[in-house]
């Protein structure tokens, strides 16, 4: 009995292990999971740039990017953010910052209008370049990125277009299926010496 009651604890610690794992994993029911990259270069002793793109193979309409930086003891600000040429004609962009917690919260909306069809299609596109300087224009050494969750609860996410495909193979999607939670990569850019 002593045995039996071990295994079962056992078993149960290792499930308790594994669950956030399972919670947390890229989640894309209609492909491949899809993937963020945020490309980051030096720019000066005070500045860096974060370029933020996309590997996706869905039409996406949508796009939530928080993003928390760190350089250490040297207090930054993302101080401002140009859209990608892939989304510089989408109805909304949203670029929200706060020091307090040194994160950014990207907001991307293709069609806000009744019968406009724009999305990002499947393939490589850039999303956002965001600019990122030193408070107190100290070096910053280096710059960390991860994807965080910001208020009110922002999460790494893409949106699908309800409706995928062409005609005679169109498909239309349910909202939670349209849900695309993608892989983060941060990448580190060497500048050019010139």
């Amino acid at each position: 009995m002593k045995q039996r009651t071990v295994i079962v604890i056992l078993t149960l610690l290792l499930l308790s292990a594994l669950l956030p794992s399972g919670i947390m994993a890229q989640v894309d029911s209609l492909g491949s999971v899809d993937t963020v990259f945020a490309n980051v270069t030096k720019l000066g002793p005070d500045s860096w740039s974060v370029t933020l793109s996309t590997a996706n193979d869905d039409d996406i309409v949508g796009v939530s990017l928080p993003m928390k930086i760190d350089a250490g003891l040297t207090r930054i600000v993302a101080d401002s953010m140009k859209p990608g040429e892939a989304v510089a004609n989408w109805d909304f962009k949203s670029f929200r910052v706060d020091t307090a917690i040194q994160c950014f919260t990207i907001g991307l909306i293709a069609n806000l209008k009744p019968g406009e069809k724009r999305m990002l299609k499947p393939g490589t596109n850039t999303l956002a370049t965001v600019y990122i300087s030193s408070l107190d224009k100290k070096p910053i050494e280096k710059l960390k990125i991860d994807t965080t969750t910001t208020h009110p609860n922002n999460s790494l996410m893409m949106v699908a277009d309800p409706v995928q495909g062409t005609p005679p193979d169109t498909v239309r999607i349910s909202p939670i299926a349209g849900k695309i939670y993608p892989a983060f990569v941060m990448k580190m850019s060497t500048p050019k010496e010139e």
